[in-house]
């Protein structure tokens, strides 16, 4: 029987700060290091960070589009799968993913975030959004972010599950 493979979101803004940007980039490299898939939005800020970092950590990278054309998605875009929902597509990507490593991030991160709470999955957050503590669990690192979406899927030991 093969290994089933993991899926983990990194989300946050397009519009992003430098940190907001190397967190992002941390975490997508230690989500392909753990062996995870990196699944974002597809397009610039954050969303692009992380999968970079995930194709120099040897990863893979899905990106959930929110327009018709697969030319939109950044360059570290492994499989770009257009919608046409725009905004709708949060929904997509945060249940597309076992779990979500948010970093920063503006209204459409608290979107999804919002939906991937709905659906019961764990939300580990850099600098990201504060919602109480059935919300998004705060961590230091965009790397300490990766590691512990990781180990809440495969351990089961998710403060949320």
């Amino acid at each position: 029987m093969t290994e089933r493979a993991l899926y983990v979101a990194v989300i946050g803004a397009s519009a992003a700060s430098p940190e907001e940007l190397e967190q992002a980039r941390a975490a997508g490299r230690r989500l392909a290091e753990l062996g995870a898939i990196v699944v974002t939005g597809g397009r610039g800020g954050v969303m692009e960070a992380a999968c970079r970092g995930a194709k120099e950590g040897g990863g893979q990278t899905v990106g959930i589009l929110p327009g018709l054309d697969r030319a939109e998605a950044n360059a570290y875009v492994d499989i770009a799968l257009p919608t046409g929902l725009g905004e709708m597509r949060n929904g997509l990507v945060a249940r597309a993913a076992e779990a979500v490593v948010a970093v920063g991030g503006a209204w459409g991160t608290l979107a999804e975030i919002a939906f991937a709470r709905g659906a019961g999955k764990p939300v580990f957050g850099v600098g990201s959004w504060a919602l109480g503590e059935d919300g998004v669990v705060a961590v230091a690192s965009g790397a300490e972010a990766a590691g512990q979406a990781v180990a809440a899927v495969t351990n089961g030991d998710s403060p949320h599950l």
